[in-house]
């Protein structure tokens, strides 16, 4: 029988064997060595790995990555569930293991060439004496809703006018990055920005050119901040702000300088300021490896270091010092 590896010859099992490989739910089942002795059609057509390339066999990873790892009913055969969180982003506690295992996980799907965000659901089954008989796997395709979801959470957190991160992102985001920075004793720093005369700006060239100005200076410092992990958020109105992990103060003020470089080059004209044309002013603050201010202490200090500049004429950055509050 197509799709079926028994090691049994029980009616019973051979005929529930039977219906599963008709169900619209893709579905395989391993014996207590971790081998394939069920993949049905639904299965098959998932992941483009026919039954009989499987069968008898532990190599049912091959339909869903491209490298050997354990699929998630390989845990439960292995006793290894408390491992869960090392291989999946989204899962159930395994602590109710008894009863099944959820977990959810994007998968490369080798043969069919595309990538599938997959729910997967796994349940033990034991015998009358509690032995293990085999595990039970069975997927759903959830691509469609975690693409709409990611959609929705991006849009959440996501400035419409310049497309950087919006306040409600960029609060989330420095939480994060402060209790990381906290737990791992690494530095953290924040580059407040302020646009220097803005409200003429807009004044003399009208709103529509404000935005386009606000989305030129967003493309600035998001090439200024050139790692992977540096965040770049519009904090309000013409603030920004830059988190930058594991940077020290010295690397702050290389990112400030070249936010400058930057926007010099561009020769954004500005009649109405002293200057002729847009300058940015900006408060460099720090978290010293080891320390611990909050999220709001933080940001005061850079938010005193903005205002010192501002105060000391803008078209700079200052660094934070105790006697910046003076």
């Amino acid at each position: 029988m197509a799709g079926l590896s028994s090691p049994v010859g029980d009616p019973d099992f051979n005929f529930a064997v039977s219906l599963m490989q008709y169900l619209v739910v893709p579905t395989f089942v391993l014996d207590p060595q971790g081998n394939v002795i069920i993949w049905n059609r639904a299965c098959e057509r998932l992941t483009g790995l026919r039954a009989e390339e499987v069968l008898g066999t532990n190599q049912h990873w091959r339909g869903f990555y491209d490298h050997p790892r354990p699929c998630l009913s390989d845990l439960v055969v292995q006793g290894r569930v408390d491992d869960i969180h090392t291989l999946y982003d989204a899962h159930d506690d395994p602590a109710g293991r008894a009863f099944g295992v959820h977990a959810e996980n994007w998968c490369v799907m080798p043969r069919l060439g595309n990538r599938l965000y997959l729910a997967i659901d796994v349940g033990p089954i034991h015998n009358a004496q509690g032995e293990l008989v085999a595990v039970v796997e069975t997927l759903r395709d959830m691509t469609s809703e975690k693409l709409a979801i990611d959609e929705l959470k991006r849009m959440a957190t996501s400035d419409g006018l310049t497309g950087l991160v919006n306040r409600r992102g960029f609060d989330a985001i420095l939480r994060t990055e402060l209790a990381s920075a906290r737990r791992e004793k690494t530095p953290l720093s924040l580059v407040m920005v302020d646009v220097d005369h803005f409200k003429p700006y807009n004044d003399t060239y009208g709103h529509p050119a404000g935005d386009e100005c606000l989305r030129q200076i967003s493309a600035v410092l998001s090439r200024s901040a050139v790692r992977p992990a540096d965040v770049v958020a519009r904090y309000g109105g013409e603030e920004f702000v830059l988190i930058l992990p594991t940077t020290p103060p010295s690397g702050a003020e290389e990112v400030a300088a070249r936010v400058q470089a930057h926007l010099e080059q561009l020769h954004l004209t500005h009649t109405a300021a002293p200057l002729g044309q847009v300058t940015l002013s900006m408060g460099l603050a720090s978290l010293p490896p080891g320390g611990d201010l909050s999220a709001v202490g933080l940001l005061a200090q850079a938010d005193a270091a903005l205002y010192q500049a501002k105060h000391a004429g803008r078209n700079r950055f200052v660094v934070y010092t105790p006697s910046t509050n003076t």
